[in-house]
Parts: structure tokens; C-alpha cells; sequence
């Protein structure tokens, strides 16, 4: 290695070997002078914290000779446990952080063979590789860890503190311990000298104010800030002469006492009377209460619940507010129950909400909540509306003079049961009244009561009622109350009559505002009230149907039946005339659903023949052949690829599936006619919405088909077939869901295997619910007859191939086609034509592929 080597390795590791000293010099620092350091940062926390301020002379005086202990202790510590590093530390240290120790290895020199050529010239080279590893050498950093000799984590306690003064604090603070001796002035010159502050009350969040360095003769703090002033030098050399605390008599210390510590009160002068005389005039700002009002009336939301805005303000902030809602007694209407004085109520107390975030100085909120159960219900009340700001300080609003807005009930008994609630709550006294009352309601309930469970349990609670003579205790009257709300409950909301009046009052009351010309926000509330009603009326046709599995519960006019979604479209059309302010049109669309829902009348009859069970299997079979159906426009679709067919293209393929059957029986099945008006229909919705959206709103209603026949009232509930035929037929709903996606993607191949999916789940469920079916009739009517029981419908549809559905309602039967000649040659010819062309090179691959399908699953 030449000497011009040496003097560049050494170029190169000057640096990485300062850092590394470097290194040492500050781990060894921290390891033995991290209490000296601990304790600098706890004591500057406390000082910006304010401690002193809040101390005698003697106890600063002795809180620092503490701190003067612990930290001469502390150096005698980090002097005890220091060691000065030196270069050679560092550069072992260095030296141990590379690969076989370069540095040690440059140092050395070679001991044999020294006279041989080939023995130096491999020194040489082991040389000029360990200084190739020299030469990458990167500065160590120091290790600072201190767990071991601080297992408090007191230097974390210590910086946690000091982050927190800094936070709320201020380091300007820790000059004031040195009013504790001679001030930097008489230190200089031996004359006498002061130091002041006014601190603000914290809630206001302005800035501690010195009063040295204040030039102003004139400003301005808040009422209740505190004034600290300090006289250093000889006693009575400087007074004070204050006019802002208030204070008088035995109250106001001597003027040349040498700490003065009072609170600003009113506007006045503050004075120091000395060598440098200093005079301000202080203008004291007055903390004002905070202000509340409603900036709105009180409005009742659709279900029940008090809404209530308002606007509050402060000088700095409110912190607090409050709701206080009682009787108005004086406007109450004293009829009927009412007639008796009232039981003692408490007034109502509720928060009101405040802003999470942001400034508080002013906002306006929303006071809501649900007031329906208490006994002030539907009663006029005063709302009495406060605000408390930081300094204890409240502010009232003007009081309210509302009807304290509750849940709305329209059913005539419901309202009924609900006022009787109310009498009870008003005082017990009158519990014999409203057992007087409801007997009579509910002597003759016959087209006047129509939920039975309601009128039952309604009973019942009258028998409690009245057999407690004694009189009602609060605790019992609380749980009376509670069993009447959830009666009226029922009766208002658990009947498909009532539901339908609910949405009639919704209709009219809507109606009505629009032609009145009210306010947007009174047409969304009620429209939003029709919506719910709409809802629930649907919902009790559902539960109707669920109740009655023997009937049929549907909405028809005329005869002709209208699905909730219909309705639903109606009213987004009536939503979106509203919000546009075609109030003419809206008027007349209104009416017209008014007249619409009049019309119409829930109609109950007879399934089909068979039974619910089988009806259901045949609306299953049905589905089964439109998806079919479906299934070939789809391949037809692909095989055309520009998605465009003409009305006398669906005609032919709508005529070319029914040849065989109009063959054999010279007539078509009312389901088929069905089936190829569907598909005409389909066909042009192709041509018209563009490629493959008409087949995806096909698949969409099948689908939603499905749903409904899956969840009506298929055969064999609890069984072990009838619920895997239910599985199956779930799983037929995902794949027609995938295969609407796919069509709407355009994807017709990845849609025509999803469809080959669905067809395939249909048909094992309704294998599995077949048997399922079978298995119920014969339990029911014995061995003998259980042939007969299953037997399909004579005036059933027959599928493409002439068979007629078999034993619970499955596409065809081993016997009919063995009964059948015809049948049997017709399969054969058209299974031996889908085998021709499969085998047709010159086809589409996607053709053939679905023809593929097709022979996999005959």
C-alpha cells in the first residue's frame, strides 16, 4: 500500500471517525448527567406553569434551595459516573463496525516471509481489500438508550411537562422569580426598581401582559384579570396607587408593600409612585351574560320528535346550556280527565347540544328529541331556553308558549287509548274513568276493533286496572302507561286497515298543502309522512299474505294488479314535480294517486287448483321456462353481435318454440302465450335501449320473480329436501344476479354461463321441493292415495318437447315420454341436430360452446 493511499484512507475516515467521537461524547453525557438534564426541564415546566406565582417568598425561597440541592447532586452524579472518551475508543469503535476490522488490519505488519516475492504481493493485496472495507466506513451512531439506569422514565416525565408549559404556559413567566432578590436595576445602579403583570382570566385566551414594557397610557383588559407587582430595594422608595380593584379599608394593603396581588374589578388607574414614575388608565371590559333565542317554532318531525333551532352568543364562549320545559297549566283546555288538578310534574330538563369543534362565541343548533310517553305530550308547556358562559355566568331566553308536539296517532281507538294514558298520568285518580271509558270502547268491537291482539291485550290491562281499588302507586301507573302506548302502537301501526287509512290522511293532508301553496319545508315533511305511510302499507299487504299462505293478498284496480315498485315510481315522479314547482302538475298527479289508492281494494281468494303449494311450483316452473327462454335471445344476441332484431324476427323465434306443441295438441297453454309475449317484448327492448340492456331488465324481473317465490309459501318448511331446494333456488337468485350484471357489461358469453348456472339450481330445487311436496301428501292422505295427491294440473302448460309437468310440478316425466311415441322421436331428432352442429367447425367457438352446455346438461 503507497504512502499516496495511506494519506487518502486517512482523507476518507477523518470524517466518519469525528462523527463517531462525537458519538461517544454524547452517549457518555446523557448516560451519566441525564438527572442534571431531568431536573433543568421539570423546573423550567414549573416555572412557565406559573408555581411561583402561587407561593410565599419563603416557599419559593425554599423550593429553590431544594432544586439547588437535587442539582448539585445531580452534577456530583454525572461527575461520578462520566468517562472522557478518547480517539482510540473511537476508533475501535469504528473499527468493530466493519467487516474483519479493517483498521486493525492496516495497522499490522507482516512478521514471515517478508523476503518472498509472492509473499508480499499477497500482504499487498489483503491490504488493498481491507482498505477498500476501510474505505466504506460510515459514522456509529451513539447509543442514548437509558431504560436501564432510569426505570421510572423520569426524563420522560420531566420533557412531558415541559411540552405542557409550553403549551399553556409561558416561559416569560420564570423572570418572576427574580423579585425573590435585587431587580437587574439596583444590581447595576443600587436603586430601587419594580416588575408588574395583568394576567387575563385563562378562559378568555388573551396573552399575559407586562407591565414594563407597556408604552400605552390607555388600554384595555377583562374584568377579573389578576395584577402582580413586585418593589425591589428599599421599602417605601416605590408605592402603588390603584383605583381598579375595588377595594377600601382593611382590604388594601399599604401601598409600598413589596408584592401587590389583586384582581382588576372596575375601570380605573394603576400607578407606580417612585424614582420612574408610571401611570396608566385601565379600561375595564365587563364579561356580558350570554344570549339564547329561538330562531325557529317548534316543529314536530313525522315521527313524534321536538325540533326546536336557536342561536346562542358570548363574549368568549358558552359552555353550557339547557332546555327547561313545564306545564302552562293556566292554557290547558280542563275537560274530560283533565277537569281533576294535576299530580306534581317535574319540568323537563334537557342539554342542548353544543358545537364539537369550533368557536363558540356564537352558533345556531338543533335541539331534537322524543317527548312522545311523558304526560306533557300534545299539553301546551313553556320552554324556558339558558346559556352558561366560563365565567358562571347564565343568560335566559324569552320563554316559549308551545304545544309540546308528540307522536300523531290517526286510528280513532288508538287516539282513544293514548288519551286515556294521558288521564291516567294526569292523576291516578282517574283510573276508574278510564276503565269506564275503554270497557265501553271495547264492549262491541265488531268493525270497530281490527287487530285482535291489540283488543286482547287491551282487555287484559283493563282487568288489571280494575281490580286495583286500592289505587294505582306511581310505580304501577308507569307500567300501566307503558302497556297502553304499546296497545296504541299496535292498533296504529300493526293493521293492514289502519295502515291503509294512515296512508289516506297522508294522501289528503299532502294534497292539501299543495294546494294551499305551503312552504317547501311542510311539502317535504309531509311527503316524506306519505312515504313512510306508502311503506307501511305495503309492509302489512306482505305480512297479510304471510298470515293468510291460502290466499291471495295483492292491490288491483279494475283488474289490474300494481306492484309496490309502481307505486314507489309514482311517487318519485310526484317528488320530482315538487322540488321542480310544477305545483298544477303535482296537484293533478296527487289526485289522481288519491283516486287510484281509493279504487283499489285488497282482494282474497282461492289459489289456483292444488293448492298453494303446487301454485307456487308452477310459478316456479314458469320462471324456469322464461329463463330459458332468455337464455336463447342471449345466444341469439351473440350470434347477431350488432344487437339489433326487427319485430318480425322476434315474432318467427317467438312462433319456432311452440311447432311442436301446436303440433301435437293444436293449441297453446296460457303460460306459453305468456312466455312468447314476454319474449316479443324483450326482443324490442333490445332494438330500442341498444345492446343487451333489454335482456338485462329481463333478467332483473326474473330475478325479482325468483325472490318472491322464494320467499312465498313453497312446500316442504322444515324438511330436509324443502331445504335444500331452497338453497338451490338462492343460489339460482345469485347467478341470475351475476348474469344481469354481465349483460349489462356487455359480457353475453360470461352472461350465458350464469344463466346455464341458474337454469341448472332451478332445476335441483325444485327437484328437492317436488319431493319435498310429495312427501307432505302422502303423510297427510296416507300411502294409498299418495299417487294421485302429486299429480300436476291437467290444464298446465306442456313444455317445448309436448310433455306435461309431472308429479310436483317438475318440467316433463319419464312416463309421458314413454307413453308418447312422438315425444320420444322428437328428442331424438333435435338432440341429434344440437350434436350436428357442436360438431360444425365452420360454427362460432361461443355457439358451440353453448351447444356443448346444452348436451351437458339433457
Amino acid at each position: 500500500m503507497t504512502p499516496e493511499d495511506r494519506q487518502t484512507l486517512i482523507d476518507r475516515l477523518r470524517m466518519p471517525l469525528r462523527l463517531t467521537f462525537a458519538g461517544l461524547w454524547a452517549e457518555r453525557l446523557a448516560r451519566g448527567f441525564w438527572p442534571l438534564w431531568s431536573l433543568l426541564l421539570a423546573v423550567l415546566a414549573l416555572l412557565s406553569l406559573g408555581l411561583q406565582d402561587h407561593l410565599s417568598p419563603n416557599g419559593l425561597l425554599g423550593l429553590l434551595a431544594l432544586i439547588g440541592v437535587l442539582a448539585l447532586w445531580s452534577v456530583w452524579y454525572g461527575w461520578r459516573n462520566f468517562r472522557r472518551p478518547l480517539k482510540a475508543e473511537a476508533m475501535v469503535r469504528l473499527d468493530a463496525s466493519l467487516p474483519g476490522r479493517p483498521l486493525s488490519a492496516l495497522a499490522d505488519t507482516q512478521a514471515i516471509g517478508a523476503a518472498d516475492a509472492a509473499s508480499r504481493a499477497v500482504w499487498q493485496a489483503h491490504l488493498r481489500r481491507m482498505a477498500d472495507r476501510a474505505a466504506s466506513a460510515r459514522p456509529v451512531a451513539p447509543d442514548l438508550r437509558l431504560a436501564r439506569r432510569d426505570p421510572y422514565g423520569l426524563r420522560y416525565i420531566a420533557l412531558t411537562a415541559l411540552v405542557v408549559a409550553l403549551t399553556f404556559g409561558s416561559v416569560w413567566r420564570v423572570a418572576s422569580v427574580t423579585g425573590l432578590g435585587p431587580g437587574p436595576a439596583q444590581a447595576l445602579i443600587g436603586g430601587p426598581t419594580w416588575e408588574g403583570w395583568i394576567q387575563p382570566p385563562p378562559y378568555t385566551g388573551k396573552p399575559t401582559l407586562y407591565l414594563n414594557d407597556i408604552d400605552r397610557v390607555t388600554f384595555s383588559v377583562p374584568v377579573g384579570s389578576r395584577v402582580q407587582i413586585r418593589f425591589y430595594g428599599e421599602v417605601g422608595a416605590i408605592s402603588l396607587a390603584e383605583s381598579v380593584s375595588g377595594r377600601s379599608g382593611s382590604d388594601l394593603p399599604a401601598p409600598s408593600e413589596p408584592v401587590q396581588d389583586f384582581t382588576i374589578a372596575q375601570s380605573g388607574s394603576l400607578g407606580i409612585e417612585g424614582p420612574d414614575d408610571r401611570v396608566w388608565n385601565i379600561v375595564a371590559l365587563r364579561d356580558t351574560p350570554p344570549e339564547i333565542s329561538a330562531t325557529d317554532e317548534v316543529t314536530r318531525e313525522a315521527d313524534g320528535r321536538m325540533k326546536l333551532q336557536f342561536t346562542a352568543k358570548d363574549d368568549y364562549g358558552v359552555t353550557s346550556g339547557r332546555a327547561v320545559i313545564a306545564l302552562d297549566l293556566p292554557q290547558v283546555d280542563r275537560r274530560h280527565g283533565l277537569t281533576i288538578d294535576p299530580e306534581p310534574v317535574e319540568p323537563v330538563v334537557l342539554d342542548l347540544p353544543l358545537p364539537i369543534t369550533g368557536n363558540r362565541a356564537e352558533f345556531t343548533e338543533t335541539l331534537i328529541d322524543d317527548l312522545s310517553k311523558h304526560v306533557l305530550a300534545n299539553l301546551p308547556v313553556t320552554v324556558a331556553l339558558s346559556a352558561t358562559d366560563a365565567a358562571g355566568q347564565t343568560g335566559e331566553g324569552a320563554a316559549l308558549h308551545i304545544t309540546l308536539p308528540g307522536k300523531r296517532f290517526f286510528d280513532p281507538l288508538a287516539a282513544a287509548v293514548i288519551e286515556m294514558r294521558r288521564d291516567i298520568l294526569w292523576n291516578r285518580d282517574n283510573a276508574a274513568r278510564t276503565v269506564q271509558i275503554l270497557k265501553a270502547v271495547t264492549h262491541a268491537p265488531e268493525g270497530f276493533v281490527r287487530n285482535e291482539r291489540a283488543w286482547l291485550r287491551l282487555r287484559v290491562a283493563l282487568r288489571d286496572l280494575d281490580t286495583r281499588t286500592d289505587g294505582l302507586t306511581i310505580e304501577q301507573r308507569d307500567a300501566m302507561a307503558e302497556t297502553l302506548w304499546d296497545i296504541a302502537l299496535m292498533i296504529e301501526e300493526g293493521d293492514l286497515a289502519s295502515a291503509r287509512e294512515r296512508l289516506r290522511r297522508a294522501q289528503d293532508r299532502l294534497d292539501e298543502a299543495i294546494r294551499n301553496g305551503a312552504d317547501p319545508s311542510e311539502i317535504e315533511e309531509l311527503m316524506q309522512e306519505l312515504r313512510e305511510a306508502m311503506d307501511d302499507y305495503m309492509r302489512q299487504l306482505a305480512e297479510e299474505a304471510a298470515r293468510n299462505p291460502d290466499s291471495q293478498a295483492g292491490m288491483e284496480q279494475e283488474g289490474m294488479e300494481m306492484s309496490g315498485d309502481q307505486l314507489q315510481q309514482l311517487l318519485e315522479e310526484l317528488q320530482q314535480m315538487l322540488e321542480e314547482g310544477r305545483m298544477a302538475e303535482a296537484a293533478e298527479l296527487m289526485e289522481m294517486l288519491r283516486q287510484l289508492m281509493e279504487n283499489m281494494q285488497v282482494t282474497q281468494g282461492q289459489g289456483g287448483q292444488g293448492g298453494p303449494g303446487q301454485q307456487s311450483m308452477r310459478d316456479l316452473a314458469e320462471t324456469l321456462r322464461d329463463q330459458q327462454g332468455l337464455s336463447d335471445d342471449s345466444f341469439s344476441e351473440l350470434q347477431n353481435g350488432d344487437g339489433q332484431q326487427d319485430q318480425g324476427q322476434d315474432g318467427q323465434q317467438g312462433q319456432e318454440g311452440q311447432d311442436g306443441q301446436q303440433g301435437q295438441d293444436g293449441q297453446q297453454g296460457e303460460g306459453q302465450n305468456g312466455q312468447q309475449g314476454n319474449r316479443g317484448q324483450g326482443q324490442e327492448g333490445v332494438g330500442r335501449n341498444g345492446q343487451g340492456q333489454g335482456l338485462a331488465d329481463r333478467q332483473q324481473e326474473l330475478r325479482n320473480r325468483l325472490g318472491q317465490l322464494n320467499g312465498s309459501n313453497l312446500p316442504g318448511a322444515g324438511s330436509q329436501q324443502g331445504e335444500a331446494g331452497r338453497r338451490s333456488l338462492d343460489e339460482a337468485g345469485r347467478a341470475m344476479d351475476e348474469a344481469e350484471r354481465a349483460l349489462r357489461d356487455g359480457d353475453l358469453p360470461g352472461a350465458l354461463d350464469r344463466q346455464a348456472d341458474a337454469m341448472r339450481a332451478m332445476r335441483e330445487g325444485m327437484r328437492s321441493l317436488g319431493e319435498a311436496m310429495a312427501q307432505d301428501q302422502r303423510e297427510q292422505k296416507g300411502g294409498g292415495q299418495g299417487e294421485a295427491v302429486g299429480r300436476a294440473d291437467p290444464n298446465s302448460a306442456r313444455d317445448p318437447l309436448g310433455r306435461e309437468p309431472g308429479d310436483g310440478a317438475r318440467i316433463g316425466s319419464d312416463r309421458n315420454m314413454l307413453q308418447d311415441e312422438d315425444g320420444d322421436r322428437r328428442a331424438g331428432e333435435l338432440l341429434d341436430e344440437i350434436r350436428r352442429r357442436q360438431g360444425d367447425l365452420t360454427r362460432p367457438e361461443s355457439e358451440r360452446d353453448y351447444l356443448e352446455r346444452l348436451l351437458d346438461m339433457f
